[in-house]
């Protein structure tokens, strides 16, 4: 009769178990064995420190962490239950949530307990034994709720590890994975249903470092957080693990808190499944590379300029000479002021015969002010030779950009037309869209006879513009 409640056993452990992180067991007289025993064995299945004591004691419980009770109390005489439910409603007055195991047809619980498992009536010592079963029977479903949020986890991580083993046969890093819609919607969709159940009261058994690193990884999977903000976050972890390879680890250790294999003879065998970092490929490549000489990592790159210079470095020939600036007197906020100032720290190559205004001026001003204040890279034009730049703003520890990197650049011109318009990314949808805007069919042959420099460092009104002209002489009027 007492196995037949399981389904009232069950629906006050969903009610209850999730809610609380501590727990305590209490009986009193021949109940406490009970207590003890129930104790024994939720500590078994569940994996918590779980306090057992006399109902009139009630000091080994701390009933201002407002713990879960389970109170012992079928086959008491009738002036011990008495005095229970008093205590009973002493544990209610302190915020505690009570479960109690009562003789059948006792309704002086009803209205004060949480939730009330009735046993049937019995002669001692026969409300013991039934008491341990309900309280065995709870602690089984307690345990298989807390593996239901293990499971969750489970489940997730599969589908983490099976998308991040497709995306590096596409030799594809981290950055190509954040900007994938399909992995994007993949993380929004768990994320979603995670915040819910989260708030609802699930993975209270999980510690607050794995839960607050999987909210914080969650944001910056998708890149709703910069990623510069990520090695200030995550300091002591390993500068070649990427926010996922850490989530894919950090849900390995939510599995392992979560895990509870409900198994009453072998509970000991706790099965491990904490995640395996994976070490991130630093990103290479003729820019990367001469970054590296400088001793610039991409941990002081943010995650748009470093996409950028991924896509910008395979139309790059030659690295024919740089300038490194140092900037410094930014205001509180790191955003650049009239008294910010830029000096040279280090030049190389053809840069080593050029006069820089910087020399005679150690104010910062013009383009470098703009790129010290967006923190985007910048592709354009000398103003002496008018060859082709790249300036590249370095991050602070703190905030704000510590130094530019102004790198002189040779671009290749014999790419094909395929590989231009994959340089162009997203450019090039603008570029098409502003032609069509004009009312013009569009060709990607309108590219092929257009330089790299032009591409890659004019704005998309110009370039289309360029493009206009060559296709509609009524454009080139001073009326068009």
């Amino acid at each position: 009769r007492v196995i037949e409640k399981r389904g009232h056993i069950k629906r006050s452990v969903d009610k209850m178990a999730r809610q609380r992180n501590y727990w305590a067991v209490v009986g009193s007289g021949p109940n406490k064995a009970s207590a003890d025993e129930i104790r024994i064995k939720l500590s078994e299945l569940c994996y918590k420190t779980i306090s057992s004591d006399i109902i009139e004691n009630k000091k080994h419980i701390d009933l201002s962490a407002e713990p879960l009770i389970i109170v012992c109390a079928a086959g008491n005489p009738e002036t011990v239950t008495g005095d229970v439910v008093k205590d009973v409603a002493i544990f209610k007055a302190h915020k505690a949530g009570v479960v109690v195991f009562a003789d059948e047809g006792e309704d002086r619980f009803n209205g004060i307990a949480d939730a009330v498992i009735e046993i049937p009536r019995s002669r001692m010592p026969l409300p013991v034994i039934l008491n341990t079963l309900a309280g065995h029977l709870w602690g089984y479903y307690a345990a298989c709720r807390i593996d239901g949020d293990a499971q969750f986890f489970r489940e997730f991580k599969n589908k983490l590890n099976l998308k991040m083993v497709e995306e590096r046969k596409r030799h594809h890093s981290f950055y190509e994975m954040i900007a994938d819609r399909e992995f994007r919607r993949m993380i929004r969709d768990f994320s979603a249903t995670f915040n819910e159940r989260r708030n609802g009261g699930d993975f209270s058994v999980t510690s607050i470092k794995t839960i607050s690193d999987l909210t914080l990884l969650l944001k910056y999977a998708v890149g709703k957080l910069p990623l510069e903000d990520f090695w200030q976050d995550f300091k002591e972890e390993d500068e070649m693990l990427s926010p996922i390879d850490l989530m894919d680890v950090t849900l390995g250790h939510a599995v392992d808190e979560l895990s509870r294999p409900i198994d009453a003879i072998r509970h000991q065998a706790k099965t491990v499944t904490v995640g395996t970092s994976r070490k991130e490929h630093l990103p290479e490549g003729i820019i990367f590379d001469f970054l590296k000489t400088l001793n610039i990592s991409t941990k002081s790159l943010t995650s748009n300029n470093i996409i950028a210079i991924r896509g910008l470095q395979k139309a790059v020939r030659d690295i024919r000479g740089y300038t490194l600036y140092r900037v410094a007197n930014l205001d509180a906020d790191g955003t650049p002021a009239d008294t910010t100032t830029i000096a040279i720290e280090k030049r190389g190559g053809i840069s080593l015969a050029m006069r820089s205004r910087v020399e005679t001026s150690a104010i910062l001003m013009g383009t470098k002010k703009t790129i010290v204040r967006t923190g985007q890279l910048y592709v354009g034009q000398g103003k002496s030779d008018e060859a082709p730049i790249v300036v590249i703003p370095v991050l602070s520890k703190k905030t704000g950009i510590e130094s530019l990197v102004l790198i002189h650049v040779a671009f290749n011109e014999n790419l094909s037309l395929r590989e231009k318009i994959d340089i162009l990314g997203d450019r090039f949808n603008d570029i098409r869209n502003l032609i069509n805007e004009y009312n013009l069919p569009w060709d990607d042959v309108y590219l092929e006879d257009i330089p790299m420099e032009t591409l890659i460092g004019e704005a998309v009104e110009i370039i289309a513009g360029r493009i206009k002209r060559g296709l509609d002489p009524r454009s080139q009027s001073p009326d068009a």
